[in-house]
């Protein structure tokens, strides 16, 4: 197991200092999903509730919340992110939504938290924008689907590997 490096010596939380990294192009891509009543999936995709574009919505929610992960989360670092793209799956049969965010930056830290701060968000927001008419949803196993770049290099989360 990996060393934690946000505590110091006497086990106080720290900021990693990341000043001698190499800078390199990363990526990270995070899944979650909603599940929902069917009715509500189908208002949804019908555009028929009353706060406007569920998606529409969610998609910028988590956008602006992957730019701001590191004022929610207190040991991340401020980043220019490259990019980040937020990309909803309806699944009919099981009444449910699955969400993708993909954050791209080229810089001496990783983007995972970013990515995660993004799929959590717009499952946030698709939960406010629809719990009028559904109070059962619920927002799960929201994870780290895969990361590029830096020094530990590619990873893909193996239980994403079966699918």
């Amino acid at each position: 197991m990996t060393d934690l490096t946000h505590f110091d010596d006497e086990g106080k939380a720290i900021m990693v200092d990341v000043g001698d990294k190499e800078k390199t192009r990363r990526v990270a891509v995070a899944r979650g999903v909603v599940k929902m009543q069917a009715e509500t999936l189908t208002r949804i995709l019908d555009k028929r509730l009353e706060k406007g574009d569920v998606f529409g919505v969610a998609r910028l929610a988590g956008i602006m919340a992957a730019k701001k992960t590191s004022e929610l989360i207190p040991l991340c670092h401020p980043l220019l992110i490259n990019s980040v793209t937020v990309e909803f799956s309806p699944d009919l049969d099981n009444a449910s939504v699955e969400i993708e965010a993909t954050v791209k930056v080229s810089g001496q830290t990783g983007v995972e938290m970013e990515a995660l701060t993004a799929v959590s968000v717009a499952g946030l927001t698709i939960y406010d924008m629809c719990k009028a008419v559904d109070k059962t949803m619920t927002i799960d196993n929201v994870r780290l689907v895969e990361k590029r770049g830096g020094r530990s290099g590619h990873f893909i989360n193996p239980g994403e590997l079966a699918k």
